[in-house]
Formats: structure tokens, sequence, C-alpha cells
């Protein structure tokens, strides 16, 4: 790197930006500037480090990558993937936007000696950053005309965002890593992150759920769409196979529908016979065999012991037991240290019998824990109230 200080040079620069970090508390700032680097650290770390410039931002970085051009694009997936990983619910929540340019730099030296970069490479880079939106990475249209013909694969990545305008009514035309709208933290995610922190009760409960949910969704929509694309762009052979496949599995699907509808139904003969009357013939002493007796405690009616309680059909078959949920406001509920889901909205598990440990967790009270001794058939109740 020394024999470039000084020179003008082609890269790759990848700037990132905290989004609303001069908003937050200085415990806030040092919160999402600690993940930020830790993140950060990690996208990098397999970029020489000749091959690399660092420019500390503030409320971001701007990383000049010297080798190759592949470097900045597998640095912001990687910056994304942490993200996403991370969630909505840390405190405070960490949005970032990002952008990725190739252009000319300068390299320099900064007033502390140390390696700076200067030019319109970077600056380019910041204002493709800024018309991101929070967890969403574009691309300047240099960057995508020299990467996406690395590789077909590449290619795909990349979808046309249109043209935009910066301060200095300069045109930049755009692209989105990945489909418009994927992994972008939405306006509603913060907006139920905030109705969490400023809500209690069953209120606080619900927007934890709607959290869960359209996280749940979000992820089902991003694979779909993606299997679209995959099945559009892949050869006739292959979408022959694809349909062949798809068509064996409906076809099985349809079959066990089929089978399950004609099966003969199993009767539960304890109980089908313990609501019928005592049929006794007046010539005999012997109770008809078909026409069991049901009465109050034990007792033998005509020499045949009969009991006062009728087991179901789950307790003879040895049934899973149902745990019933209510707790207030809400908690994440785990069945032997694995995370079932948050009640509520969840208010019933089944279990199978034995000893189970049950802990519900809410983040801002100790845990409750309980062990749960579930029989066969058993309905169990558990209520906890978090204050």
């Amino acid at each position: 790197m020394e024999q470039r200080n000084n020179k003008t040079i082609i890269c790759s620069v990848f700037f990132l930006d905290i989004v609303e970090y001069s908003k937050k508390s200085v415990a806030g700032q040092i919160s999402l500037k600690e993940r930020f680097n830790a993140f950060l650290s990690i996208a990098i770390r397999d970029v020489p480090v000749n091959d690399r410039i660092i420019l500390d931002t503030g409320d971001g970085a701007a990383i000049s990558f010297l080798g190759d051009i592949e470097d900045a694009l597998q640095a912001a997936l990687s910056m994304r993937s942490s993200l996403l990983g991370e969630g909505v619910r840390m405190e405070p929540t960490l949005l970032v936007r990002m952008g990725v340019n190739l252009g000319p730099v300068r390299l320099v030296k900064d007033i502390n000696g140390q390696p700076n970069i200067v030019g319109d490479g970077i600056n380019v880079a910041q204002r493709v950053m800024g018309f991101a939106d929070p967890g969403q990475i574009l691309v300047s249209r240099s960057y995508y005309d020299a990467v996406s013909r690395l590789s077909q694969e590449y290619a795909g990545m990349f979808h046309y965002q249109g043209s935009r305008t910066d301060k200095h009514v300069r045109e930049h035309e755009v692209y989105a890593i990945g489909y418009p709208g994927d992994f972008t933290s939405t306006q509603r995610s913060i907006a139920l992150k905030e109705e969490i922190e400023h809500t209690t009760g069953w209120r606080k409960a619900l927007a934890t759920s709607k959290i869960y949910w359209e996280e749940f969704i979000h992820n089902v929509s991003v694979w779909e769409r993606r299997g679209i694309d995959a099945f559009r762009k892949a050869s006739s052979t292959q979408k022959v196979m694809v349909a062949g496949v798809a068509s064996v599995m409906i076809f099985s699907m349809i079959l066990g529908i089929y089978k399950l509808a004609h099966r003969p139904v199993a009767l539960d003969v304890t109980q089908a016979v313990a609501t019928q009357p005592i049929s006794v013939n007046p010539a005999s002493s012997v109770v008809a065999p078909s026409q069991p007796v049901v009465a109050e405690g034990e007792q033998k009616v005509q020499g045949v012991k009969q009991s006062s309680r009728v087991r179901t059909l789950a307790e003879t078959t040895g049934g899973p037991a149902v745990i019933g949920l209510a707790v207030l406001p809400w908690g994440e509920v785990y069945l032997d240290g694995k995370l079932q889901g948050v009640s509520p909205p969840l208010l019933e598990l089944q279990v199978v019998a034995g000893t189970h440990k049950m802990e519900i967790r809410n983040s801002s009270f100790p845990v409750y824990k309980e062990i749960i001794k579930a029989k066969p058939g058993e309905k169990i109740k558990i209520k906890h109230s978090f204050k």
C-alpha cells in the first residue's frame, strides 16, 4: 500500500451510516457503536489489511477496498446478515443504511500520518448510501456494471431502483441487492418496537406477538420469491423435473387425505357404553355383558363389579397432556429449554406424559420456573402474572 500513496486509483467504497444515531442517549450511542463495530469487523475479517482502508465517521464508517471489487459486496452481505440475525428486539435497535460505489479515490495521509482516502469515489458512495432505506444495500451504476459481469450469480442479485437526485442536483442510477423491499426494516417494525417500549399489559403482549409474526411472514415471502425467480431462470429440463416432483407431492397429499377421510373410526368402548342404562334379564341373575354399570363409588350389581370412573381414550392409549397458559402481561414460554412461543397468543401446549421443566420469561422480570408432572390425558392449568 505504500507504493499507492498520493496516487489516484479506482476502487470500491462501502459506506455505512447508523440511522438516527445522534438522537440516542450517550449510553444508547455506545451500545449501537459497539454492536456496529463488532458486525463490521466480522464483515471484513477475510480482507487483507493492506487491501482496505477504514474511516470512522462517528455515526458509521467508510471502507475503501483496494483489491478485489467483490470484497465490498461480500462485506455488505455479511453486514446485512448480522443485522438481520440481531432482529428488532435489541435495545436500542441497530438500523443501518449501506451504499457501495466504484470510482476514483486518492490515497493521502491524514493529520496523524495514517492512510486516508478522498475523492469522488467516496463522495458518491455516501450519496448512494443516503438513498437507501434502513437495512437496505444500494450500489451505484458503475459498481453494478463491474461486479455483475463477474458471474451470473452476481448479476441476479441486483434489481434496478431508478435514478435518484442528490442535493447537488446530480443524478445517480442505483441498484438494490435483493428484491425491492427485501431486508428493509420498515417503519411498521419500528412503530411496533416503540409500542412495546411505551405500553404495558395486553397491548405490549400484542405488539410483541406481531413482531414475531411479521418476521415469520417476511422470511416466508423472501424464500417464496427467491424460489419463483430461480424457477424462471431454470432450464427446460430442470423445470420439468421440478414440476414432476411437485405433482408427485400433490398426488401423495391428496391420497393421504382420502385415506384419512375413509379410515374406520375407532370406538372408545368404555365411553360408548358408560352412558347406557343397565339391562337386566328378569329371568337371569347375570347382567347383559354389553351393558356395563356406572354408579356412584364402586359397587356390585348382580355379581358385576363396576368403577365409578370411566377412563378416557387419551388415558388408555397414552395420549398427551394439555397445559393451559394464562400469562400476564406476556411471557416467552420455554419447555425443557426450548422456546414454544409467546403467551398470549399461545394459550395451550400438548406434552407427553412425564416430568417437564417449564420456564416463562419476561425481560423486565425474574424468570418464572415450574416443574410439571404430566399424566396421560391430564389437563394442567398454569397461571402467572409478572409484577
